[in-house]
């Protein structure tokens, strides 16, 4: 991704996206405000009108340009921000900002939930998330949310789809996570060779996509161990998981006619600081924070997280609810706008085309 010119030249024409709110006592609504406004891509906000009025009021938007609309289909006034909130009004009362509460978790999931939906149902043409909370969602009692792990774990579910990835993109880095939302003394278990190659694979897939052809760098697969495992030393992940899994990784690409060249495994410390500087196109991360530490040093603000595998685009912010700042409205709106900018992107006739090519194992 690029700057704001890349963002507008590439962003479609006409084609619209749903955007859940996330968190009605975070951060979400507020960047989504500003975001939408400024968006060449028509946008629906998917949540609450009160909570839109709320966020537009605290960053000195006009209220009248969010307007509701009766159903998704319903077009808003030129010129207008639509907003659809599913189910019956959330009260700003039971929604107060920098504390979250159980109307507030049912209701972000409610938003996410019917988001999705239109997306699956080619109503829209992708969803883009809010931060979410997940301790909010699943305290509401609201139903399936008692098994809520993130956005990620849930559209899978939901959509049906045989595999996800997690995935970061920003102008300075772009990775994928092998496992996501686990403790970490279970992440060794929970590695597999099937799951380094997924993540691989489907890492060369958004960058090949990104580049509009084969990246020019190659992909680094990064080692679980300090320095890798030091030839076995620190560890056998290395060579009993993660090379049969670069192996997996390079039949599938080749299937899916995707010329990305695999290094590794590399030490995480060298793949990352070698990636930011441009020497590999992306990095495969084993674990949640492998990925994520670097990525928020290098591209806060900036990067989004991409849902990677689902049959829709799904792209989010790299943040969370923001409780602490939530009342200052002061936000910085930059990685909701480079979410939908993303999502617009990758949702276009030319990359939706080549969504699935190579996809299946």
């Amino acid at each position: 991704m690029t700057g704001a010119a890349s963002r507008r030249a590439t962003a479609g024409q006409g084609r619209l996206l749903a955007l859940s709110l996330g968190c009605p006592s975070g951060i979400g609504p507020e960047v989504a405000v500003v975001a939408a406004a400024e968006s060449d891509v028509p946008v629906l906000l998917v949540g609450s009108l009160a909570v839109v009025h709320r966020a537009a009021r605290g960053r000195g938007l006009p209220v009248e340009r969010f307007v509701s609309v009766p159903s998704p289909r319903a077009p808003a006034p030129r010129g207008a921000v639509a907003v659809w909130e599913p189910g019956a009004p959330l009260r700003l009362r039971d929604a107060p900002l920098g504390a979250p509460t159980a109307a507030g978790g049912a209701a972000q999931l409610a938003w996410i939930d019917a988001a999705c939906d239109l997306v699956s149902a080619g109503q829209a043409a992708a969803l883009v998330t809010g931060p979410a909370s997940k301790e909010a969602i699943v305290r509401s009692g609201a139903p399936k949310s008692r098994g809520f792990r993130g956005h990620t774990e849930h559209l899978q579910a939901r959509l049906g789809a045989d595999e996800v990835v997690m995935a970061f993109a920003a102008a300075q880095l772009t990775t994928a996570l092998v496992t996501t939302h686990l403790p970490l003394a279970k992440v060794p278990r929970a590695l597999t060779a099937e799951g380094v190659a997924r993540a691989t694979f489907w890492l060369g897939h958004l960058l090949a996509r990104l580049a509009g052809g084969a990246p020019a760098a190659p992909v680094a697969v990064a080692g679980l161990n300090p320095h890798a495992g030091e030839g076995g030393l620190l560890g056998h992940e290395e060579t009993r998981i993660i090379e049969p899994g670069m192996e997996l990784a390079r039949a599938r690409l080749r299937r899916g006619r995707l010329a990305v060249k695999l290094v590794g495994p590399v030490p995480a410390e060298s793949a990352y600081r070698l990636a930011a500087r441009g020497a590999f196109a992306g990095v495969v991360a084993m674990y949640h924070d492998q990925a994520t530490i670097p990525m928020k040093l290098v591209g806060f603000g900036d990067a989004v997280n991409v849902s990677l595998g689902l049959p829709i685009v799904r792209t989010s912010v790299d943040h969370g609810t923001g409780y602490d700042r939530a009342a200052s409205f002061t936000a910085d709106p930059r990685g909701m706008v480079e979410a939908l900018a993303l999502a617009a992107r990758l949702s276009a006739p030319t990359a939706s085309a080549a969504r699935t090519r190579g996809a299946r194992g």
